[in-house]
């Protein structure tokens, strides 16, 4: 399935994490992973602390710090940061599910990375259910 998100700046990390939860629940997986993918080169997708909006603006600051919008890039549509930047944020990513949620830790939530924005992103979302256990072996066999 594929989720839309509508970005309202030229660089923002939006959290999905409800929007991804929701997904999960109405699939009515239990127990698995839900692999995401962003179908653009000037986005990514991270987990990171979503308690605190400052950790946000900390790793928008550094990733700029890392890559400023001045610099002698060569890709003439002008956008070479934000290709850079959702190179290193990363394209993809595979959370787990367990009864039925997220196995996030307490602090983590998923973020679309934008930095090329405002736009409509897609997001494809594939959920992959476990596997069913194998029963225990009998003692002695």
């Amino acid at each position: 399935m594929e989720l839309q998100v509508r970005t309202a700046g030229r660089v923002e990390l939006t959290d999905i994490t409800a929007r991804i939860q929701e997904v999960v629940t109405h699939s009515g997986l239990r127990e698995g992973m839900v692999h995401l993918f962003v179908l653009h080169t000037t986005a990514g997708i991270t987990i990171n602390e979503n308690a605190d909006p400052d950790v946000v603006s900390d790793l928008l600051s550094g990733l700029e710090r890392m890559v400023p919008a001045t610099a002698p890039y060569r890709h003439a549509e002008g956008n070479s940061p934000a290709h850079l930047k959702a190179s290193l944020m990363g394209f993809s990513l595979q959370v787990p599910v367990a009864s039925g949620r997220l196995a996030l830790g307490t602090w983590q939530g998923i973020y679309l990375c934008e930095f090329d924005g405002p736009r409509t992103r897609r997001l494809r979302i594939t959920l992959f259910p476990a596997p069913p256990q194998a029963p225990e072996p009998e003692e002695g066999t």
